[in-house]
């Protein structure tokens, strides 16, 4: 085989349609395009018109906004945190940060820091260190002894 012999099979191109070249082609006068109008002639773009109605993107209401420049947690709450800890994924007796949340598993990534929520109860006694946690979830960790550290969360400056 050389290289000036290779060719397509038979039927993989397909000839364009060369439309307006006389009746006999079935494509000719006005070469598919129906009669006169707006459309009938080159330049059209009148996608989303509605003959004047007023158009679904319009009738239909706009809703929300998302801030760009957003800070976005990773959260968890202090059920998991507890169950965490029943099972020996985390160990109680040392800080417990961000890396080590990831590396049980408990948070999938730590975007711009992992937020405390207070949803479930904590039995152990550990010291957290997040970049944010609600009141109730401090307050919950400080009744069962201890203590919640909160540092700035890590926001890339523009």
């Amino acid at each position: 085989m050389k290289l000036n012999e290779i060719s397509d099979n038979a039927g993989a191109r397909k000839k364009r349609m060369r439309v307006g070249l006389g009746v006999g082609s079935g494509k000719g006068k006005t070469a598919g395009r129906g009669v006169k109008g707006q459309k009938a002639r080159s330049g059209v773009a009148i996608k989303g018109f509605e003959g004047g109605q007023m158009p679904i993107y319009m009738r239909l209401p706009k809703r929300g906004f998302r801030k760009p420049n957003q800070v976005r947690f990773a959260w968890i709450n202090i059920g998991r945190l507890d169950s965490a800890i029943a099972s020996g994924k985390l160990d109680a007796g040392r800080p417990i940060d961000a890396a080590q949340l990831i590396a049980a598993g408990l948070v999938r990534r730590e975007r711009d820091g992992v937020r405390l929520l207070a949803k479930g109860d904590l039995k152990s006694k550990i010291t957290l260190v997040v970049a944010g946690a609600s009141q109730a979830a401090i307050a919950a960790v400080e009744k069962a002894g201890g203590s919640v550290t909160i540092t700035a969360p890590t926001v890339a400056a523009d």
